[in-house]
């Protein structure tokens, strides 16, 4: 209340303390949120919605490092961040931080393909400006997000005053790891790759230095805190490993062809991929994780209605086999034809035309599937092969189409090849031999993935790097290989089950991966030897069955022959399980021991558990249920496995989410539920 007096104002005794009130609150405000703002010049501090991770951002002798901590333990000791050019002095010297932009950002988003159908996210974002002190000026945006389960940041370059493009030679983003933790990584010799290696797991002091290392890499600390290093969002820009430097962790990228000095070509604006880390104390909560498509552009392809997710054959892997008949094998409509019917028997979504006896279907004069020669041309198929006629009679048989190409073979006209492959009625190809992720084939690919959109394809990525949540923008990429898998067992690189086993927490947690699954041929490991044609396999048939369940792919393989399946226990679980989910979760999980993944497709819930070398018994527990009674088919390894690793024991029950469910997992072996809710 005021009170007019002249040449005064009087201010009542209450007024002034309702004043006080809002000043000594401003203040607190101001004590609290201001300083990120006022004072960023010295420090930015970003925590997840739950506060239980915490990134540090200050600046040493003028040069941004960061730190990351995790429930009140510090994981990343701090860490510098710095850009070189071919032209200037690097970014990260003599810099300031300017006020940073701090929002909370919560979205909801439905995938096509994936894990999870429907994804809630939850984060918190700063955009921190770190600008040059002298010279230009030059300024770049660490963007920060931190997630309930992991954070990440991106360089982001802004058009600016006499800076419009650059030449990266080499992006310097390090991660001091604290302590000395497990380390689980896949090694590489050099940037051409397949990205097909073994994993191992050791001391961090004891990787070798300047090893590359294929991200996912994950790290095991003392007291069970996880951390999985990796990164989201690729394109137009070079692929990222890890190496361990000077005792270091940093980042390396792969360069353009031809040279080892040039990484990125740039126009700005311009930004990096998402340098990705998943934190948890629980390591299941690593693979249930959204945040690689979290961080990825929202669906991109207007009609997704086409986009239809399934199982595959894929007979190059048992080797083309077809069984003694009257007709000859090969690249003709009869091979086509009988493969086509063994999946509309088995309500298997697509059939693949690949070639036959190492030659591809469609014409070229090279010696084999991984070359491609001047006269090569996917529009038109050898003189055996009529695809017109293959696709027509799949599609009376509602089956579709899908093709290998070699990507050389394809990429040179991508419109003229994507239109006849749309004429014919193809739906959808495996694209392989691209071996590379510099900046150019990055763009390769996600050029092809467009322009098969535009003709209703999707693409199965072959001998490529690992995916980074693309699939909710292009939801037409079904699947990437990037493993070391079954294919290695036709030429006696046995894959083990302590191979299977370290995929779940590395390369699968990047996403779907593509595997040559359904080998029903196990042998004991002492017993395999190699067969080109009807491949062995080593682990149990639980096992096999369990792998549809624990690898995510939305294109899994059926890649062994018809015979091999029909009849056979366990195949009928191959022709239910779904390739989708609508949630995902880790009820146990041991790091390179064993692992048991639920999935759900609608009220029904599919339930894998695979095993490393050593047999053990663990406890399932179905909470993860709603409640109610769903009736449970149980396949398990059998007493004699070891003998007999094809031999599965069946059982039916009812099961609520109240109970937990013992399992005896064999060496090498697995077991798979499916719960149908009654």
């Amino acid at each position: 209340m005021l009170i007019g007096i002249p040449g005064k104002i009087i201010i009542m005794t209450k007024e002034i303390m309702i004043i006080k009130r809002i000043l000594q609150s401003l203040y607190l405000y101001f004590l609290l949120f201001m300083p990120l703002a006022s004072f960023a010049q010295k420090k930015v501090q970003l925590k997840s919605p739950d506060g239980n991770i915490v990134f540090n951002l200050a600046l040493k002798s003028n040069m941004p490092v960061y730190s990351v901590v995790f429930k009140g333990e510090t994981i990343i000791e701090p860490s510098s961040l710095s850009l070189s050019f071919e032209k200037g002095r690097d970014f990260g010297e003599d810099l300031k931080i300017n006020k940073p932009l701090f929002r909370n950002g919560e979205d909801d988003y439905t995938l096509v393909v994936g894990k999870t159908k429907k994804v809630h996210d939850f984060y918190k974002e700063a955009i921190i400006p770190l600008q040059e002190r002298n010279g230009d000026g030059r300024l770049i945006n660490l963007i920060v997000r931190v997630f309930n389960d992991g954070l990440a940041f991106r360089y982001e370059v802004p058009k600016q005053k006499n800076w419009s493009s650059y030449i990266l030679t080499a992006e310097n983003t390090t991660f001091h790891v604290a302590g000395n933790p497990n380390v689980l990584a896949g090694y590489l010799e050099n940037y051409t790759t397949a990205h097909e290696a073994r994993h191992e797991m050791m001391p961090l002091n004891k990787v070798k230095s300047d090893t590359l290392m294929d991200v996912p890499v994950l790290f095991e600390f003392p007291g069970k805190t996880y951390m999985a290093v990796t990164e989201a969002e690729l394109v137009d820009y070079a692929g990222m490993y890890l190496t361990k430097h000077d005792g270091f962790i940093e980042s390396k990228l792969s360069p353009l062809p031809g040279q080892d000095k040039i990484k990125v070509k740039a126009e700005l604006p311009h930004k990096s991929p998402w340098r990705v880390m998943l934190i948890s104390d629980r390591v299941g909560a690593l693979i249930e994780s959204n945040i690689l498509t979290s961080l990825n552009e929202p669906c991109k392809i207007k009609d997704v209605s086409w986009i239809k997710p399934g199982k595959t054959t894929f007979h190059w892997w048992n080797g083309d086999v077809t069984p003694d008949t009257t007709f000859a094998p090969g690249i003709n409509f009869e091979t086509c034809k009988y493969y086509i019917d063994f999946c509309a028997r088995n309500h298997i979504e697509y059939s693949s035309v690949i070639g036959y006896g190492g030659f591809a279907w469609y014409k070229s004069d090279a010696p084999g599937y991984g070359e491609v020669g001047p006269n090569t041309d996917v529009t038109k198929t050898v003189p055996t092969l009529d695809m017109q006629q293959v696709c027509d009679y799949a599609k009376q048989k509602g089956v579709g189409i899908h093709v290998w190409v070699n990507w050389k073979a394809i990429y040179p006209n991508l419109d003229k090849a994507f239109t006849q492959f749309e004429k014919w009625g193809i739906k959808g190809m495996m694209v392989d031999f691209l071996n590379r992720d510099d900046q150019e084939m990055v763009n390769i690919q996600v050029e092809i993935l467009k322009k098969a959109a535009e003709h209703k394809l999707f693409i199965q990525f072959h001998g490529a790097y690992k995916p980074t949540g693309l699939n909710r923008t292009y939801p037409n990429e079904f699947t990437r290989e990037g493993t070391l898998n079954y294919e290695n067992d036709k030429w006696g690189n046995v894959i083990t089950p302590d191979d299977d086993i370290s995929i779940p927490f590395t390369r699968g947690l990047a996403g779907a991966t593509d595997y040559h699954l359904g080998g029903f041929r196990a042998v004991p490991e002492s017993k395999y030897k190699i067969q080109y044609t009807r491949p062995l396999v080593v682990g149990t048939r639980c096992h096999m069955l369990a792998m549809y369940v624990v690898l995510e792919s939305y294109l899994s393989m059926v890649a062994d022959y018809p015979a091999a399946y029909e009849g056979q226990p366990g195949f009928e679980f191959i022709k239910e399980v779904p390739t989708v989910w609508d949630e995902t979760r880790v009820p146990n999980a041991e790091v390179d021991k064993y692992v048991t993944i639920a999935r759900r497709k609608g009220n029904d819930w599919y339930v894998g558990s695979i095993n490393n070398s050593e047999a053990r018994t663990i406890q399932i527990s179905l909470n993860f249920l709603s409640p109610g009674n769903y009736a449970a088919e149980l396949y398990a390894d059998a007493d004699d496995v070891v003998q007999n690793p094809n031999h599965l024991i069946k059982q039916v029950k009812t099961v609520n989410n109240l109970d937990v469910i013992t399992v005896k997992l064999a060496a090498g072996g697995g077991q798979v539920m499916r719960l149908r809710k009654e």
